[in-house]
């Protein structure tokens, strides 16, 4: 019997809890994958809080995205049996085995294993669709990524030097920073040394960022504004730090654009992006030019303290449940 990690009242990571499910049937056009990773994101852990904007209703299996082999289809187009494959959903990857539709699958990047497969769409789409179809950052431009250790932040520095972008990278400590570095970071910034919008200003000769890439809100947003150059792009991914506030005479001064970001929405809205982000996103990865960086590869029971590296900011890059 497979087991998956089951919500069944919502509130803290700790109330989730690994329990013995039935194998689902499989419908014509669906595929078994049985699940060798699954990554965690910041959205798994608000939606178990209800704090999310989907709030699927308990009980229910935390997980966005996965990564394993297909080992059961039924009249599925484009996937077999033997398949090593990524798997895309809203809900359910926190599991030893999934039943999907074969549109949920992509293959899993022959330089990859099972763990990078199952860290890779979310960060880096994220990152792609904020980069590429919001701001449409291009090449000689300042991007500036705020909370440039974590897993979205990380991929925003690699995707910005593979378009050519110069790029700041401002983290919470200097062993993230170290990395950022190692991804391709041109100028990092700790936070606690100096305000960031003054160290963006020294930097760019007071010129500002042209594209500002933050997932954490809060009073980052705030001061974001403080450091655009004319034009900017303000990017927002999240709010892992609370909800930011604009000062829309900033915005006004500067020309300058507030984007959200939703890629899995886009994706739902306009299918076409999709498949143009995957075929960008799987040439590079081929070309070693972008891959996750897992600080932590953790057994399935293990999903509460596995969270709660990402809420206490102890994880470099993603964190990895393994079913296997």
């Amino acid at each position: 019997m497979p087991r998956a990690i089951v919500c069944r009242e919502l509130g803290p990571p700790e109330i989730l809890k690994l329990e013995t499910v039935s194998s689902a049937a499989l419908a014509a056009g669906q595929a078994r994958v049985a699940v060798h990773a699954c990554g965690i994101n910041f959205p798994d852990i608000l939606m178990v809080a209800g704090q999310y904007q989907f709030k699927p209703e308990p009980p229910f299996t935390p997980g966005v995205e996965a990564a394993g082999e297909v080992i059961e289809v039924n009249d599925a187009s484009g996937v077999k049996v033997g398949d090593r494959v990524i798997v895309k959903a809203r809900l359910g990857c926190y599991a030893d085995e999934m039943v999907v539709d074969a549109g949920q699958l992509s293959p899993l990047p022959s330089a990859f294993d099972y763990a990078q497969g199952a860290t890779f769409l979310a960060a880096h789409g994220t990152a792609y669709h904020a980069l590429v179809d919001r701001a449409q950052l291009r090449g000689g431009e300042t991007l500036l990524v705020h909370g440039a250790g974590g897993g979205v932040g990380l991929a925003a520095v690699e995707l910005g030097k593979v378009l050519g972008a110069t790029v700041i990278a401002a983290a919470s400590s200097e062993e993230k920073l170290a990395v950022a570095r190692q991804r391709g970071a041109d100028h990092t910034i700790l936070y606690k040394s100096e305000p960031f919008r003054d160290a963006v200003k020294r930097i760019t000769d007071g010129k500002g960022a042209d594209v500002i890439f933050d997932p954490v809100g809060g009073e980052i947003f705030e001061q974001s504004l403080r450091c655009m150059a004319w034009g900017a792009r303000v990017l927002v991914i999240g709010f892992t730090g609370g909800i930011g506030l604009a000062r829309t005479n900033l915005v006004l001064i500067k020309g300058a654009s507030v984007l959200g970001v939703r890629a899995g929405e886009a994706v739902r809205k306009n299918p076409a992006l999709g498949v143009a982000r995957m075929a960008a996103l799987e040439k590079l990865a081929m070309e070693g030019k972008v891959s996750p960086n897992i600080s932590h590869r953790m057994p399935l029971a293990d999903v509460a303290p596995a969270m709660r590296l990402l809420t206490e900011r102890k994880a470099i890059g993603r964190v990895v449940l393994l079913t296997r």
